[in-house]
């Protein structure tokens, strides 16, 4: 069976690798991930991933602090994520380049677009930190750009609900399902599923999202399989 997908951006939150622990690293969360991952490797697809950060550090929370600096400080959360998720994957068996948009020479590549579609093509995961590089902007954000920048053909959201509801599934037992949606209703309705600059830069450029559970894994691979999972949005 051919993958529907041949090159995908991955956005993988940081409450995500924490697991049950809810705070810091599930190794066997992360490796069960990674598993996934690799599958979609082995099956001829070219995967770049975002990480997120808040499994250690939420910037928008964090109280009296300048926004500017607690975004600095996420944007390091965001590549102890990454160098983690570089580690599972290399024992998977997975060769992985680490790229972040601010220089930490030392241990990872500075983020550089022609370096990274050249490792995609190698069949390297290419796993991207530090965000944009900027404050003020989400990692869903950098997740996007780097979509767009890497011409992937769709941007793959991996969060903790299994789509896109009207409203907080979480809150309301009569929250109902979006299989799909446009960009336009996401800005419009206000459904808070990815921040309204992402939304806008996807709808803009095309990049359509699909957005799924991560408590199951395999639905990483599953998605790239063309199985109809998740909720995807789009804009004509």
């Amino acid at each position: 069976m051919e993958p529907k997908y041949k090159r995908i951006l991955l956005k993988i939150s940081g409450e995500a690798l924490a697991g049950e622990k809810k705070i810091g690293f599930d190794y066997e969360v992360i490796t069960d991930i990674c598993k996934s991952v690799k599958k979609c490797v082995d099956a001829g697809v070219q995967v770049g991933i975002v990480v997120g950060g808040g499994n250690f550090w939420r910037g928008r929370s964090c109280g009296e602090m300048d926004r500017t600096r607690a975004d600095h400080i996420g944007m390091l959360a965001t590549t102890m994520n990454a160098l983690a998720l570089a580690d599972a994957l290399e024992a998977q068996g997975a060769e992985v380049r680490v790229q972040t948009a601010i220089a930490m020479q030392q241990f990872a590549e500075p983020y550089i677009r022609n370096k990274a579609l050249n490792h995609l093509k190698k069949g390297r995961v290419v796993i991207f930190g530090c965000g944009t590089g900027n404050p003020f902007f989400s990692t869903d954000t950098a997740s996007v750009l780097r979509g767009v920048e890497i011409d992937a053909q769709i941007f793959f959201k991996a969060t903790l609900v299994d789509g896109v509801y009207d409203k907080d599934p979480h809150k309301f037992d009569d929250a109902k399902k979006y299989q799909t949606l446009t960009f336009s209703q996401v800005l419009n309705d206000n459904l808070g599923v990815i921040d309204s600059t992402a939304a806008s830069l996807c709808r803009d450029n095309k990049l359509p999202m699909l957005v799924f559970d991560l408590s199951r894994p395999d639905n990483i691979y599953d998605a790239v399989m063309g199985k109809d999972i998740g909720t995807v949005v789009y804009e004509d």
